[in-house]
């Protein structure tokens, strides 16, 4: 049974900025690459919740890894998963707040 997976405004917000940033200083097929890779994760986690590591950092949430500088972390609902927001996994991780 699949789960829908819902965005929260952070991380709306933050998807916004990435795609507008791997767009302009990358490539649209960059861009596009991502956005496929992006799927696959969703569809997986919608598939099965729980395949992704807890976050150490914030019980509650899971993380998953899009690309090795992108992730996103999300909370399972009774009904759906919500995805809190995404981290550029080159930053300082003490300017993570989900």
């Amino acid at each position: 049974m699949f789960k829908k997976v819902v965005f929260s405004k952070r991380a709306r917000r933050r998807l916004e900025k990435l795609l507008d940033y791997l767009e302009s200083e990358w490539s649209l097929k960059v861009k596009n690459e991502f956005i496929e890779k992006l799927d696959r994760c969703v569809l997986q986690i919608s598939r099965h919740p729980e395949s992704c590591p807890v976050s150490e950092e914030f019980p509650g949430l899971y993380k998953c890894v899009v690309t090795k500088q992108t992730t996103f972390y999300y909370r399972i609902e009774e009904k759906e998963i919500q995805v809190i927001t995404f981290f550029d996994n080159r930053q300082d991780p003490k300017k993570l707040r989900p």
